[in-house]
């Protein structure tokens, strides 16, 4: 009973040492074909949180990334179209100075308020450009509206909204991703019969211009010259805004990428394996297996022998 009972404790301890090698092996064997020294939670239990906020982290600053391209995207479609104004407004300009010179016959200056109409037709295309999505870019929040509409007597007026859209490009940085038309296009301030300062909608100060031209009004178009300079400043600086806020998504770029290359780092240092090591230990383990096998063996032949 004694011989019976030691043979089969050896025989148990046998078999949970062989199963041991054989899981140690297996799991050396998964990580060389991975390249990962922890492939689950219960590989490395204590650093498993560590693990899972890491890769939370980095997915996180991919997701900024993604939404910079977003923003870019948008930012160079306001860039162009207020470029396009604004060399629109520079022809504007030089027609306008070309119909107020005494030289032009009336027959010529109807000539030059057709031109003038078919650029500020173009200048109200562009004030309704709209992005890739066919979302309207200076529309504010309203990207389904087009900005730039006629009110009930066909005046030209602004229909979006001054909302700035702010989206987080940061765990710790926001930023605008959108210029209202209400800020590019910016009302003149023009002093009216009584005296007193008044503002006037873009595309009013521009129908004014055309109309001074056709009517051969000189001190309108005088007037309407100097607005353009007042417009021109104004696209101007909306277009420099743009350009600034463009520099913001390549620097946040370069930031999100110095902090997932750091992530990363400290990511690989905790679960990227050592191929060398790791070969070392399955050539181990695979001797291990061998010695278990060939000892369980012999001890499986003399349990069987005893028992005949």
């Amino acid at each position: 009973m004694g011989i019976s009972l030691s043979t089969n404790l050896f025989f148990d301890k046998a078999t949970t040492q062989l199963q041991t090698v054989q899981s140690n092996l297996a799991t050396t064997q998964e990580q060389l074909s991975t390249g990962l020294k922890v492939n689950r939670p219960s590989d490395a239990p204590d650093k498993a949180s560590l693990l899972t906020n890491l890769i939370s982290q980095i997915e996180r600053q991919s997701s900024y990334q993604n939404t910079l391209k977003t923003i870019n995207t948008r930012l160079e479609a306001q860039h162009t179209s207020l470029t396009n104004v604004s060399e629109e407004l520079t022809r504007f300009k030089e027609l306008t100075i070309q119909a107020a010179n005494d030289t032009l016959s009336v027959a010529d200056r109807q000539s030059v308020g057709i031109e003038l109409k078919g650029i500020r037709d173009q200048l109200l295309s562009l004030a309704n450009s709209q992005d890739s999505n066919n979302n309207y870019i200076f529309s504010g929040s309203r990207v389904q509206t087009a900005p730039f509409g006629k009110d009930a007597v066909g005046n030209i007026v602004y229909l979006g909204d001054q909302s700035r859209m702010v989206v987080a490009v940061g765990d710790s940085r926001r930023m605008s991703i959108n210029t209202p038309g209400s800020d590019a296009f910016k009302s003149v301030v023009r002093v009216n019969s009584q005296g007193d300062p008044e503002g006037i909608d873009f595309f009013k100060s521009v129908d004014d211009v055309v109309n001074a031209v056709i009517n051969n009004d000189y001190s309108l178009m005088q007037r309407g010259i100097d607005e353009i300079d007042v417009m021109q400043q104004n696209i101007s600086d909306a277009t420099a805004q743009v350009g600034s806020n463009m520099n913001v998504v390549d620097s946040q770029n370069a930031v999100l990428d110095e902090v997932k290359l750091r992530l990363q780092s400290t990511l690989s240092d905790i679960q990227d394996l050592d191929y060398t090591a790791a070969i070392t230990k399955m050539n181990k383990d695979q001797l291990a297996l061998q010695a278990a096998q060939s000892s369980f063996a012999k001890l499986a032949q003399e349990s069987l022998f005893k028992y005949l």
